[in-house]
């Protein structure tokens, strides 16, 4: 039998492509192997970061020496690395015989319909990507030139889609896009992102959906309603402010202001109930003095966020920010704030889990690490526990024990 292997850095969205592609690899007749056994070997591939594209290049050229010992092994590319100059691809890296573009699936294999990319067994929680692309074009983001613009799926086919992965045994479901709030914009009806959930509230089976990642110039009132007012949805966010500066925010073309998103963040907490909040900041970016730096440290004080995603500005080659920008940040205080953040975070996510420590969370079960269960509460907690009966899948409540910054340790109510 024919084997495959995939190799996937990035975000949620490639880790979705990756086990559709799996998956689709496994009806062909492939099963799966290590990349050494493997006759087909495909890198889904990130450049949003300059140590993610490292790593993707490291990999390709351990995968030259696989090439070379085993010269019938297909070598296939995906992701981000990918880009319209496929001829300078190709010369950078001899040992692939095919690139694709992210969210295609490979072009020498009969394009499939959805129904024959899901999982047959599907994960308890899973990824559905509605939407592809961004129309935002921040000067430092690589996503709309690699891809391209807003292309929504239709609601029906989506709606159909996670009604079969329930089918198949999924209980819940992420609903993935670059910017989920676009949803829908770009189709005939006009449906937005509060129509698709209350569509998928009404799915027998579904416990929960959960959606990313928003943009706050875009996330709506009428989508903050849905949320509140739908019982599967959870409340649960992930709003990336990336600086605490107007001026930066000017200079990263994000189109809201500081204010702007305070208003939201304050909206978002009167209307949902305990909502867990998470964002992503960009430390370093060209020419952020200390009092701009310091004006993002202060913004995440005052908010207290659940979780914080921060990392150090690199340019991207063909974004706006490194054509116009010079990165005139030394790696060393890059290093510096993004510890800073890094500490900050540590603090404020021991503060919001302590009171915790003795509550009950319903947990829906992911899997097993380590002779314990984990899974995530409805805000998004990460929960382990021990027990010895089969837990994959099922709705636990776990009284806490212990808490950390990370994840919350408990036992099963009895």
């Amino acid at each position: 039998m024919a084997k495959y292997h995939i190799w996937t850095i990035g975000c949620q969205m490639n880790k979705a492509e990756s086990e559709r592609l799996g998956s689709y690899f496994e009806q062909l007749g492939y099963e799966p192997a290590s990349a050494d056994d493997a006759d087909l070997i495909v890198l889904n591939s990130c450049v949003v970061r300059q140590h993610a594209e490292d790593r993707v290049v490291n990999r390709l050229h351990n995968l030259r020496q696989i090439k070379e010992a085993k010269p019938d092994t297909v070598i296939a590319v995906t992701g981000c690395l990918v880009n319209a100059d496929l001829t300078k691809l190709e010369k950078r890296f001899p040992q692939v015989d095919y690139f694709f573009k992210p969210g295609d699936y490979p072009q020498w294999l009969e394009k499939p319909g959805w129904e024959q990319v899901l999982p047959p067994n599907p994960a308890p929680s899973t990824y559905v990507s509605i939407i592809q692309g961004c129309n935002n074009f921040c000067s430092y983001c690589i996503v709309p030139y690699r891809r391209g613009r807003n292309k929504s799926r239709p609601l029906k086919e989506i709606t159909a889609e996670v009604r079969e992965l329930v089918n198949r045994g999924a209980k819940e479901v992420t609903l993935l896009g670059q910017n989920v709030d676009s949803y829908g914009h770009d189709l005939p009806q006009k449906p937005g992102l509060a129509d698709l959930l209350h569509e998928l509230n009404t799915i027998d089976g579904l416990l929960r959906i959960r959606f990313l990642t928003s943009y706050p110039k875009d996330m709506s009132s009428r989508l903050i309603e849905a949320v509140a007012a739908l019982d599967k949805v959870c409340e649960q966010l992930s709003l990336p402010v990336q600086s605490g500066s107007n001026e930066i925010l000017k200079a990263m073309r994000r189109g809201y202001t500081v204010e702007h998103y305070r208003r939201l963040i304050a909206e978002i907490k009167d209307k949902i109930a305990a909502v867990a909040l998470s964002t992503d900041v960009i430390v370093g970016f060209p020419s952020e003095t200390e009092e701009q730096f310091q004006e993002t440290f202060d913004l995440l004080s005052e908010l207290r966020f659940d979780s914080v995603h921060v990392a150090a500005y690199s340019p991207r080659p063909g974004t706006l920010s490194a054509k116009k920008l010079e990165d005139n940040i030394p790696a060393e205080e890059k290093k510096r704030r993004l510890g800073k953040i890094e500490r900050l975070q540590e603090t404020v996510a021991t503060e919001i889990n302590a009171p915790l420590l003795g509550e009950a969370v319903e947990v829906l079960v992911e899997g097993k690490k380590k002779e314990k269960w984990y899974g995530r509460s409805k805000s998004g907690k990460l929960v382990f526990f021990r027990d010895d009966s089969d837990c994959l899948g099922k709705l636990i409540n776990i009284r806490i024990e212990k808490t950390s910054p990370w994840s919350l340790q408990g036992r099963v109510e009895s």
